[in-house]
């Protein structure tokens, strides 16, 4: 390893910069993907990467891989990335600290006129946050494999676009293929999301892997009629079986403490009158544990608890899979580069399993892949007041150069 070091005021200038784009009143960032502040902050990207002499890459998911040469070439790059998409009220750091974390590991090489032996890449992943578009991790799900492009293109928003028309309306379809651009390894830097590090006193979470998660769209159908000429006795109310099953899913997840999660984060009722009894309830779930065989246990009694309780409102039900991904463990290798870097730099740090699903975890089906936490106020995330410190930014930036240093010298 070096005793290369990135400039903590120049990464947070950075991330105070492109908070601009899409910026909210509230100081967070509205940048949903492939919509025009999307594109504004790729185009922002593009220039950065391509002033330090990376040539850009885009491929027909809309990803983004700047890459800077080595000393061979003939390697594949050691890659860094994460995205720059964000959630409707999303705040200044989730995703785009992997991003301009990474930018400035290039900056730090590029200014040294330091060479690696291997191409360093550097990855901003199309829709990773799954806000507009769902599902989510959609980029690197298609590079992984995961999901093909035609299945990608399809999928709609709100308004009924089509996530391929949306990408070709922002000028970044590329023609790459992707996937074909293979990596050695890649590290990803994100907030942990989460209040462990700060409770703890902790500067950076060594991330070992991401727990399972299972993501389900749920209607509930029942009856429509009358709320003031309806008795109570008589109605078959789509609300109310939601609410039980809303109640049971929740102690579900109760019962798999501490490491099962229930989430119910969007529900619509139908037709949406005052004085019409809901006759469909729509509703997403999602749930998580870093053990698949309890995830599935929780997912069957979720199913359950569904099913009765719109029986009892003399009601049917659908759940159609949305979702569905392993818990992954990342690589032993890259987990070992991040650890020695704390090491190396005396920093306070712990071994964290993810409880966010990250585009580290379809990059990890394709190549060796670990992540680097840093503590986010309070846990805060997905919130216009998610706030870091410059300090642990410049950490975990420091760590991810060391980290992919590390790696290189060791091909």
């Amino acid at each position: 390893m070096s005793n290369l070091t990135i400039d903590g005021r120049r990464l947070w200038d950075m991330l105070m910069e492109t908070a601009a784009i899409g910026g909210t009143p509230k100081g967070g960032i509205r940048r949903l993907t492939l919509s025009d502040e999307d594109r504004r902050v790729r185009d922002w990207f593009r220039t950065e990467c391509e002033a330090l002499g990376c040539t850009v890459h885009l491929d027909t998911a809309g990803n983004m891989v700047a890459i800077r040469p080595g000393k061979d070439n003939t390697r594949k790059p050691i890659a860094m990335g994460s995205h720059l998409d964000t959630q409707p009220t999303g705040g200044k750091f989730d995703g785009v600290l992997g991003v301009l974390g990474g930018l400035e590991v290039l900056k730090t090489l590029h200014h040294a006129g330091f060479e690696t032996h291997a191409p360093v890449a550097l990855v901003n992943w199309t829709n990773e946050e799954g806000a507009r578009f769902s599902p989510s991790m959609v980029g690197s799900a298609v590079y992984a494999g995961a999901y093909s492009q035609a299945e990608m293109d399809a999928f709609k928003d709100g308004d009924g676009i089509t996530q391929g028309e949306a990408l070709d309306a922002i000028g970044y379809r590329g023609k790459d293929k992707p996937g074909a651009l293979g990596f050695q390894a890649y590290f990803e830097l994100h907030i942990e999301q989460g209040p462990i590090l700060e409770e703890e006193a902790k500067t950076i979470g060594i991330v070992t892997g991401i727990q399972g998660i299972k993501w389900f769209n749920v209607s509930i159908t029942a009856r429509e009629s009358h709320a003031g000429t309806t008795p109570m006795p008589y109605r078959r109310d789509a609300l109310a079986a939601f609410a039980e099953a809303a109640t049971a899913i929740r102690q579900i997840a109760l019962d798999h403490a501490p490491n099962g999660l229930a989430t119910i984060g969007i529900v619509s009722a139908h037709p949406g009158s005052p004085n019409i009894i809901p006759g469909e309830v729509r509703f997403t779930l999602d749930m998580r544990n870093p053990s698949d065989d309890e995830l599935a246990v929780m997912v069957t009694k979720a199913k359950i608890a569904i099913a009765e309780a719109a029986a009892r409102h003399f009601g049917a039900h659908e759940i159609k899979p949305l979702q569905d991904s392993p818990a992954t463990p990342f690589d032993k290798t890259c987990i070992a580069m991040v650890r020695g870097a704390t090491e190396k730099l005396g920093l306070e740090a712990r071994e964290i399993t993810s409880g966010a699903g990250h585009d580290a975890m379809y990059v990890a089906r394709v190549c060796p892949t670990s992540m680097i936490f840093v503590p986010c106020k309070e846990g805060l995330s997905h919130n216009e007041a998610e706030s870091s410190t410059l300090e642990d930014c410049a950490h975990g930036a420091q760590v991810l150069l060391e980290a992919v240093l590390a790696y290189d010298a060791r091909t």
